[in-house]
């Protein structure tokens, strides 16, 4: 499933009468890492596309794994397995890079796969539970959905700091 399925699957939601218009919702990406379902914002979602070569960078934390050239822009690569303590798989036909716009700069971030677009009532939001150690204020809340499926819901602006993706050379 590639961005143009996820954005007409938002249309075809968008034009289906709904029992209650004026209900909040939050439109949100759907993607896998590990055996966790997490989502994002849509419009936090520059592009998404099959994985590129990329180039290592030395001294950066072992979650990024380099960096790439898109046209023209050298974006950092960021694998969300290893960010979240995920062993890590091989890279295969589902895996995908998602690039999102973080604090005004491009980074792509490294996803097993990608499910659908979602369209959460905000009500079904919850915040994070109680017990999750939150210390670096990734997750925005939990999302329940009409399946009974539960799906983390993360703040991207969170999701890396730039002093993580700049090489240190103290």
């Amino acid at each position: 499933m590639g961005l143009g399925d996820i954005v007409k699957q938002q249309q075809k939601a968008l034009t289906e009468p709904e029992e209650n218009k004026s209900e909040e919702v939050v439109q949100l990406v759907g993607f896998v890492v590990g055996d966790e379902e997490f989502a994002v914002p849509i419009l936090s979602i520059q592009e998404i596309i099959k994985p590129i070569e990329w180039t290592k960078v030395p001294f950066v934390p072992d979650y990024v794994l380099g960096v790439f050239n898109l046209r023209g822009n050298v974006l950092p690569l960021i694998d969300l397995r290893k960010k979240f303590n995920v062993p890590s798989d091989e890279i295969d036909e589902n895996t995908r890079f998602i690039v999102m716009k973080i604090k005004g700069e491009d980074v792509a971030f490294v996803i097993d796969k990608l499910t659908s677009a979602l369209r959460i009532p905000k009500k079904n939001i919850l915040p994070p539970p109680d017990t999750y150690n939150n210390e670096d204020d990734i997750i925005e809340g939990v999302g329940r959905m009409d399946d009974g499926r539960i799906i983390t819901i993360l703040k991207v602006d969170n999701l890396i700091k730039r002093e993580e993706i700049v090489p240190n050379r103290d």
